[in-house]
């Protein structure tokens, strides 16, 4: 391993991939992918888990006032380029998160969207790049992503049926309540080719929270709590399915939480 040059952040890497770095910099990347298996994977894991931000949050941007916007993006300072002729599929994800940004500065709420992340990943890698990636998405959201009216318990249920077939799960509104934290909506997202299962809340004390559900052949294993993007997750699985509840709250709470709904999900 080479130790001349200092380790590339996970920003100059994103840099790296997006085709932002100036010439000489982005030699100097390049060596330190070819030298260091360490940073070789740290880029790769990047690439892979760049999420179509642009697709996801399309109708989001369009709804956005678009001259408020415009004169907010205006303001951000021009960065020198050197990108090639050629622009990768995931390039120019950070100036598009420029933009959502002043989006949901404006009070624009998400409605949809999908992670989606590349093939390949072993089934050792399955229990935990799942979880990595949920949370660079749900670190995203705000109390205002969530804001509005809590649905009806007729409409939480309808919006749980559409996750079933895809899932063979069988979600009740009762299952996935969650006490004092209310219910904001379920979706139906993409992970690795697999459909994913989302219930959004938002917790009057900390903020948004999430369950997960992924199916897993993976095999059972009881509840750990690891921290990710200052968010704590719970997590476990059952013989069919991954699960991983995910918020701010205290490791205690969020454990606690997570062992209320645990039963009252198994399938």
């Amino acid at each position: 391993m080479n130790t001349k040059h200092t380790i590339p952040s996970d920003e100059d890497l994103t840099a790296f991939i997006d085709g932002e770095l100036t010439a000489e910099e982005a030699a100097r990347i390049q060596t330190m992918v070819e030298e260091d298996e360490s940073t070789a994977e740290r880029l790769e894991f990047l690439a892979r888990a760049s999420l179509p931000f642009k697709q996801a949050f399309a109708p989001l941007l369009s709804e956005a006032p678009r001259e408020k916007l415009e004169t907010m993006l205006a303001a951000i300072p021009a960065q020198p380029s050197a990108r090639p002729a050629s622009t990768p599929a995931f390039a120019s994800r950070r100036r598009f998160l420029g933009a959502l940004a002043a989006s949901l500065v404006v009070g624009i709420a998400i409605d949809r969207a999908v992670i989606g992340i590349g093939k390949g990943f072993s089934a050792k890698d399955e229990n935990s790049e799942w979880r990595a990636v949920v949370a660079d998405y749900i670190s995203l959201y705000s109390a205002e992503t969530l804001a509005g009216p809590v649905p009806g318990r007729e409409d939480q249920a309808a919006q749980l049926a559409s996750l079933d077939e895809k899932l063979g799960l069988s979600l009740s509104p009762e299952a996935v309540s969650l006490p004092g934290i209310d219910f904001k909506r379920a979706l139906l997202l993409q992970y690795d080719g697999k459909a994913l299962a989302q219930v959004a809340y938002l917790d009057p004390e900390t903020g948004p929270m999430a369950l997960c559900i992924v199916r897993s052949d993976a095999g059972p294993k009881a509840p750990d709590l690891e921290s990710r993007k200052g968010m704590n997750v719970v997590y476990w699985s059952n013989g069919t399915h991954a699960f991983m509840l995910i918020g701010h709250g205290a490791a205690d709470r969020m454990t606690a939480i997570a062992e209320g709904v645990r039963g009252k999900v198994a399938v």
